[in-house]
């Protein structure tokens, strides 16, 4: 029997819903995890997840990922479902995942991400020379010091010498990522404020820049809240949620690979730094205006798939 006592609620009640859903789920797998761990990593191991911060042991940083994928299903994946479920009953109409993309579309969309990344390396050099007043020191020392602490555990997370490595990593850091966090972000949360502002435009940006917050990487907030952005019209120009899964898969997944390409000493570091770097500025101008005529084209080629009503239900 269907479950419809969720159905027809107000924005704020839904979105008041969907974090108690996401602490739930997340409480959940943590627990399962936990009792997982133990026969895998060994009792001794998971009593001492708090001391878990010698990222050069390979132990430590294997029982680090499991939990990353772990939380990846916990927060993103299975909570998302949960709320389409309750919220709508058709949980693949919800998401917007009943719609497939054109094969012209998802190539535009893949050119569009490569061509992206000067511009959003641009911004995040910006982005990076952040300084808070005087009075906010204590703030930025502590932003700073927290900033160092993901570079050096994604840089742990990253540093892998085999494909099986290599893959593993894409898993983690590029399949699970895109699918996860464009069901919540843009499938469920960048839903529930357009409907709260009655306003598309609202509703991507607070959704991204909620979707950049809880990344917890203040130095690259901005070109992170962009790339929201970009995923939020992407959903909304076509109609799909396939479109901003494929753009997030296709941005980390990238990132990945070039760091193992560096790490293998395929390519030179120096491919990480184009458009933010003053001799390749007019890369990143270049990139804006490119990006800018991709999204058009793509606008134009879904029109009688763009959403104009979402925020009636």
């Amino acid at each position: 029997m269907a479950i419809t006592a969720f159905r027809g609620m107000k924005p704020f009640p839904q979105l008041m819903f969907t974090i108690f859903v996401i602490l739930v789920c997340f409480l959940a797998f943590l627990v399962l995890s936990l009792i997982i761990a133990i026969p895998l990593f060994g009792f001794n191991s998971i009593m001492n997840l708090t001391n878990l911060t010698d990222f050069s042991n390979p132990d430590t940083v294997r029982i680090l990922k499991y939990f990353q994928v772990v939380q990846s299903f916990g927060l993103f994946i299975i909570p998302p479902i949960v709320v389409a479920y309750l919220f709508h009953g058709k949980i693949s109409e919800y998401l917007h995942l009943n719609k497939a993309a054109t094969f012209t579309t998802v190539f535009l969309v893949v050119i569009l991400m490569f061509f992206a990344t000067p511009f959003i390396n641009f911004i995040g050099e910006i982005n990076a020379q952040m300084h808070l007043p005087k009075w906010m020191s204590g703030i930025e020392e502590w932003m700073k010091e927290s900033e160092d602490k993901a570079a050096v555990l994604t840089e742990a997370f990253l540093k892998v010498n085999t494909l099986g490595g290599l893959f593993f990593n894409l898993f983690m850091i590029a399949v699970l990522p895109a699918i996860g966090e464009e069901l919540l972000f843009r499938g469920v949360i960048q839903r529930i404020f357009t409907r709260m502002t009655k306003n598309h435009h609202w509703g991507i940006w607070i959704s991204a820049i909620l979707f950049s917050a809880l990344h917890l990487q203040f130095y690259g907030f901005i070109p992170r809240m962009l790339l929201g952005v970009l995923f939020g019209y992407l959903l909304v120009w076509s109609g799909s949620l396939w479109l901003p899964v494929i753009a997030h898969f296709i941005n980390n997944g990238v990132a990945t690979i070039a760091m193992y390409l560096i790490d293998m000493e395929v390519i030179k570091p120096e491919i990480e730094v184009i458009g933010s770097t003053s001799g390749s500025y007019y890369i990143a101008i270049i990139s804006l205006l490119v990006v800018g005529i991709f999204l058009w084209l793509i606008k134009t080629q879904n029109q009688e798939n763009v959403i104009r009503n979402e925020y009636e239900y």
